[in-house]
C-alpha cells in the first residue's frame, strides 16, 4: 500500500509568522500533535509540534494559565522561532513500509508527504500508519491469530495455504517471522472465523508445532523487557 492511499489529505497548516499561541490554539482546535509550516500556499518550510510548543511556553500555560503581562512577553515569539526547519518527509509513492521505517529511525510522530518540488500533499502520521496496517493485514475483521512452528524449506508457507484454504477457511493475511532457533521461522495466518479448532487439529497431524502468539512475542524480548511471571497459587 501507497503513503498516497494512507495519508491525510485535508492537512491542518500554518505559516511560520503566525505567534506560538496562534500555533497552539490551532492545534488544540484541531486535536492534531503535528502541524506542517507552509508558505506561499504550499511549500513546505517546517513543522511545529506539541514538544516545541511545550518547550517554548511555560508549564504553568498548559494548566492554570499564564498572566497577561507574561504572555504579552511571549507575543513577538513566532512559529519561525520555534519550528523544526530540518523535516524528515516522504513523497506519496513510496509504501507505508517506508514510512514506517523513517519514522522508526527519525523518532518522529509524522511525515509531511511532499512532491518533487517540495510541496505539501498530505501528511502521514502514526495513527495513519497503524489504520494502514490494520487493513493491510485484515485484522479488522474478527478472526483467529496462530502461530506455526516451521522448518525453513521452500514450500513449507505453501502447504500451510493450501491445507487451510481446503478447509474452506478464508484468510485476512499471513506474515512469516524468524524464530529463535537456527533454521526455524514462525508464521502467522490471521484467519477469518473463530472456529479454528479443526484448523489446528489438522496442523497438527501434518506434523507442525503450535505456539502461542503472545507467548512467541514474549519470548522474543530482551530478558530485562519481559513481564514477571505470575506467581503460581
Amino acid at each position: 500500500m501507497f503513503v498516497s492511499r494512507s495519508m491525510t489529505r485535508r492537512v491542518v497548516t500554518i505559516g511560520p509568522e503566525a505567534s506560538i499561541f496562534d500555533a497552539q490554539d490551532l492545534m488544540a482546535k484541531s486535536r492534531v500533535r503535528h502541524i506542517p509550516v507552509v508558505e506561499d500556499g504550499s511549500m513546505l518550510v517546517g513543522i511545529v509540534s506539541d514538544r516545541d510548543l511545550r518547550s517554548a511556553l511555560p508549564f504553568r500555560y498548559f494548566k492554570e494559565g499564564i498572566s497577561a503581562e507574561e504572555k504579552s512577553k511571549l507575543q513577538d515569539l513566532r512559529v519561525k522561532d520555534i519550528m523544526t526547519r530540518k523535516v524528515f518527509t516522504i513523497s506519496p509513492g513510496y509504501t507505508i513500509q517506508d514510512a514506517l521505517l523513517v519514522i522508526q529511525n527519525a523518532k518522529v510522530g509524522a511525515l509531511p508527504v511532499v512532491d518533487e518540488d517540495g510541496r505539501l500533499k498530505g501528511i502521514l502520521s502514526v495513527r495513519d500508519l497503524l489504520r494502514a496496517f490494520i487493513n493491510v493485514l485484515g485484522i479488522g475483521q474478527p478472526g483467529t491469530l496462530l502461530c506455526i512452528l516451521v522448518e525453513e524449506q521452500v514450500g513449507q508457507l505453501k502447504k500451510i495455504v493450501d491445507a487451510i484454504t481446503e478447509m474452506g477457511v478464508s484468510f485476512g493475511s499471513v506474515l512469516v517471522a524468524r524464530y529463535w532457533e537456527e533454521d526455524k521461522r514462525a508464521v502467522f495466518p490471521y484467519l477469518l472465523t473463530q472456529n479454528v479448532a479443526h484448523v489446528k487439529r489438522k496442523l497438527r497431524e501434518m506434523g507442525y508445532t503450535l505456539l502461542d502468539p503472545m507467548q512467541w512475542y514474549l519470548d522474543q524480548l530482551p530478558e530485562e523487557d519481559r513481564p514477571p511471571d505470575k506467581p503460581r497459587s
